[in-house]
């Protein structure tokens, strides 16, 4: 029987457990902050803040949230970006991406001070990840370590194919999952667009992450008996739906879970943990700038 990895529920538990961190940093006078800011007025990336801002209300944590003008230069939004850094009662800040074509995105990341960047994208922070001594581990990737920790897939030892090698999550989990430590000690081979059969690499994976953007890729054909698969993909396809599309994975669910020993669905896998794991590095960061020592699920 195939083990449907259920995000939602480890999620829970991860807010359930950060709220007793939370707690003791009110011990102490202080109450964890995020900021959120929106210089958008896309659909999705309004539904994203906002399930952020009640996840933040939800787990006790403070929520601030800008929204800037698509059409306004690009130096306001890097001067809000000054203002939260300067804010003390602010301990993450998260700029919702995409930003409008005017808007520098390496600017906007390197604007972020490093210890309020919670996303973990600041050059800073990636160096300190690739170096083995990450300050924030950036969410998706550290969420998808927590579902393999929650399936009992220790990676260690095991061949694990990434499909997909973005800054946001195909390079920085390959980075985690061959680290000397817990949840790591893998083989990592990273594939992408220009990859040769890829179905060779991923049939003889332990482990297949599918994260390239590309509806239903990654089949059971392409897949061994046993293989454990995290879907990160999210897609907007045409369906014969009352909203006119469904949401789909990156791997085709059906067909992989007849081979798979544990695969995550879509939704309900990887978007949950990654929210979670913001508020994870949220706390972190109020720890860290306050001098409070709190211990993180």
């Amino acid at each position: 029987m195939t083990h449907v990895i259920d995000g939602n529920a480890v999620a829970d538990e991860i807010r359930s457990d950060l709220t007793e961190s939370i707690d003791a940093l009110g011990d102490a006078g202080v109450t964890p902050g995020l900021a959120t800011v929106l210089m958008s007025d896309d659909p999705a990336s309004e539904t994203y803040v906002s399930m952020k801002q009640r996840d933040c209300e939800e787990v006790g944590i403070d929520s601030v949230h800008v929204e800037i003008d698509p059409e306004a230069p690009a130096e306001e939004l890097y001067d809000t970006i000054d203002e939260l850094n300067e804010d003390p009662e602010v301990h993450g800040i998260l700029v919702q991406m995409p930003v409008p074509d005017h808007v520098d995105e390496r600017e906007v990341l390197n604007r972020i001070d490093p210890v309020k960047d919670v996303d973990g994208f600041h050059p800073e922070n990636v160096g300190k990840l690739v170096a083995g001594h990450a300050r924030y581990k950036p969410c998706t990737p550290h969420g998808v370590q927590k579902l393999l920790e929650a399936a009992d897939v220790d990676p260690e030892g095991k061949d694990v194919v990434i499909v997909g090698r973005s800054n946001i999550v195909g390079k920085p989990l390959a980075n985690l999952l061959i680290q000397k430590t817990d949840l790591g000690n893998a083989t990592v081979t990273v594939c992408h667009s220009r990859t040769n059969d890829l179905g060779a690499k991923t049939r003889n994976a332990d482990v297949v992450v599918a994260a390239c953007g590309v509806p239903q890729l990654v089949d059971g054909e392409m897949l061994t008996e046993g293989t454990t698969v995290i879907d990160v993909g999210v897609n907007r396809v045409d369906a014969d739906t009352e909203k006119g599309y469904e949401l789909v994975g990156d791997v085709d669910f059906e067909s992989a879970k007849e081979k798979a020993g544990a695969i995550t669905p879509v939704p309900g896998g990887v978007g949950p943990m990654t929210r979670a794991m913001l508020l994870y590095n949220t706390v972190k960061a109020a720890g860290l700038q306050k001098d409070v020592d709190v211990v993180l699920p």
